[in-house]
């Protein structure tokens, strides 16, 4: 090769790093695709209503969550698609493109920050303690030293029994220790927090003595005929947010901004609170202290 070829192709070369630079960003980019392809794609676990259910008769999923995720997307100016992956794939991370982002009522934790991004808090919800309405001497935390308590696995209420939970309460803040009274429980995880309370609700000790669940979806099961009942005070108070995945093809910076900016918004305009009240009949949406 001649000289002259050899600087014409470094030329070529060089101008074509320019190019990618200047005009390539936005190939990178998630927020860029999500826009030009017109559609998001959300996880959720349909499993917990009425955070997120599929409606048997209409094919549709409702709930909280699937409120929040839609006007997410409308805000965006994008159509809403849906996944419905185990919540141990969604909170694991590497997603691998499947899905964009996950509305699914997840509490911010120091493990789960590995791995994923987190926005600013949508809501926030009580954890809450169960027992079979025939039970009489469960009244509260004070009670459940050595017994068999369900909670879903992987779920924040089974590293509170098991004394290591750590909680931010936002995306930037420091984790603050959840310490656990309960001496000795005997932790039983199950697949969903349902499962747990379907089998509380077979009987007072049948195969549980207890539940561990978030106060909406305890109420929702006891509104829906389950025959079990809430004790006790609020164990904590999760905070509760949209998630992205760190390790994701495309940059998610841009998305995860925008998506902050839009749950602020909705914040301050009350539509959080609108449809907080929609489906639990109280606002959980400005924290424990407000």
């Amino acid at each position: 090769m001649s000289k002259r070829l050899s600087v014409l192709a470094l030329l070529a070369a060089v101008l074509a790093l320019v190019a990618v630079g200047c005009g390539g960003g936005d190939e990178d980019d998630l927020l860029a695709q999500i826009e030009e392809e017109g559609v998001i794609t959300v996880s959720t676990d349909p499993a917990y209503p009425p955070q997120s259910q599929l409606n048997q008769e209409t094919g549709e999923y409702e709930g909280f969550d699937i409120d929040v995720a839609k006007e997410i997307a409308e805000r965006l100016g994008v159509d809403i698609a849906w996944e419905t992956p185990s919540w141990e794939t969604i909170t694991g991370g590497n997603w691998a493109g499947r899905w964009d982002i996950s509305v699914g009522s997840m509490t911010i934790t120091p493990e789960r920050a590995e791995v994923l991004h987190f926005t600013p808090p949508y809501y926030y919800t009580p954890a809450a303690i169960a027992v079979h309405e025939d039970n009489t001497t469960i009244d509260g935390v004070e009670d459940l030293d050595g017994k068999r308590i369900g909670v879903c696995g992987g779920c924040t209420y089974q590293t509170y029994l098991e004394g290591t939970l750590e909680i931010a309460q936002d995306p930037s803040g420091e984790a603050v220790p959840i310490e656990s009274p309960i001496q000795n429980p005997n932790i039983q995880t199950k697949e969903t927090d349902i499962v747990a309370i379907d089998d509380l609700a077979l009987g007072d000790g049948v195969r549980l003595d207890a539940v561990i669940s978030a106060l909406p979806t305890l109420q929702e099961a006891i509104d829906s005929g389950k025959p079990i009942k809430i004790v006790g005070e609020p164990l904590y108070y999760e905070p509760l947010s949209v998630a992205l995945d760190r390790n994701s093809q495309l940059d998610p910076t841009r998305l995860l901004e925008r998506i902050s900016e839009i749950i602020e918004e909705m914040h301050a305009d009350g539509t959080l609170s609108a449809l907080s009240e929609k489906w639990y009949g109280v606002d959980l949406t400005q924290g424990p202290e407000s």
